[in-house]
């Protein structure tokens, strides 16, 4: 993968790193919100320009990524660019997926998917995700000007989403003293962004710390297996709807602390890429709490009703934890993060 990261590079990269692919009819991929940051990526292409495709929805529903690839096969695409945030990448990482097109990736958010090969899609209320090196973008072009629109609290909870990532794979069973490093450091940069761009939203020094962020805590995710935090955010986004990034931020929190008996030096890591903290779990909580953004699942608009079948589904199938998962111990963790308090206080 090569990662170009610089302010303008929207407009200014995007075209020759698609030429240095050896693309020449490349579908443009986004949201209907993005469509218009998308357009000025799709111009910059010129005559490689195949189409643009704006119809990105949340956690990619199968429907979505099924139109798009027929969209991207009667273009004649030889390649595809995905320009906005996850659910753009995710459907661009869905054609890549199902038509061997290369990617390359355009992010507006902060969510670091660009730099993973994992894909995950939703059918009838269930999401599954796997992994295929097919969809890993060839490029991926970060530049803080196509972030300057994202409003405040996305920014919060997309960078809060970021870090999630690189908080799993210190605890992964496939971490690595390289990944721990990247961990710790995304953890670092973008907790010490996140103020910043909420003090002065077009900062582009803050904005582009950020994206330094995401991409060292993306390259984490990328690079390690999945645990308890993706899974429970997995679920509730996939069967109950609840918007990704604000579900990411609210659960971190109560993940961490759920796991942090079983993996100390992983919650100490943390801990200290947040300014020596001194509970780990308790920092990420303030962190969203000082930045304005949600920390329960009850804001979100889930019910109490709802949190036994969300850890029965969370439970349903075996993956790695440092603590065991059982579904008394994933409710618990649910209810707390349905109340919001801070965690271990309940």
């Amino acid at each position: 993968m090569r990662v170009v990261l610089r302010a303008g590079a929207a407009v200014t990269a995007t075209a020759g790193e698609a030429e240095r692919l050896g693309l020449r009819r490349l579908l443009v991929v986004c949201g209907a919100r993005g469509k218009d940051t998308a357009q000025a990526v799709a111009d910059s292409l010129g005559p490689a320009l195949a189409g643009l495709h704006d119809e990105a929805r949340m956690h990619v529903p199968v429907d979505v990524a099924d139109r798009a690839v027929e969209v991207a096969l009667a273009a004649g695409a030889d390649g595809c660019v995905a320009v906005g945030g996850g659910s753009a990448i995710g459907l661009g990482k869905a054609v890549a997926l199902r038509t061997g097109l290369p990617l390359i990736a355009v992010p507006s958010t902060y969510s670091g998917s660009e730099m993973t090969p994992v894909w995950g899609l939703t059918e009838q209320g269930v999401k599954r995700t796997g992994r295929d090196r097919s969809v890993l973008p060839r490029s991926v072009v970060y530049d803080p000007e196509l972030t300057l629109s994202l409003p405040v609290p996305l920014s919060v909870t997309s960078g809060i989403n970021a870090i999630a990532h690189a908080v799993e794979a210190l605890y992964a069973p496939d971490g690595s003293p390289l990944v721990s490093l990247m961990a710790q450091e995304g953890v670092r940069a973008m907790a010490a962004a996140l103020p910043d761009v909420a003090a002065d939203p077009a900062s582009l020094d803050a904005r582009g710390r950020a994206l330094y962020g995401a991409w060292l805590c993306g390259s984490c995710l990328g690079a390690t297996t999945m645990g308890l935090h993706h899974k429970l955010c997995h679920v509730l986004g996939g069967t109950f709807g609840l918007p990704h990034a604000e579900t990411h931020t609210v659960v971190l929190p109560y993940a961490l602390a759920y796991n942090a008996p079983a993996a100390p030096e992983a919650a100490e890591a943390v801990a200290r890429a947040l300014g020596g903290a001194a509970d780990a779990a308790t920092a990420l909580w303030e962190l969203a709490g000082r930045l304005g953004a949600p920390r329960s699942l009850a804001e979100l608009g889930l019910t109490e009703a709802d949190l036994t079948v969300a850890a029965a589904q969370a439970t349903g199938q075996p993956y790695p934890s440092p603590r065991e998962v059982t579904p008394e111990g994933v409710l618990g963790v649910l209810r707390a993060a349905y109340r919001g308090s801070a965690p271990g206080t309940d």
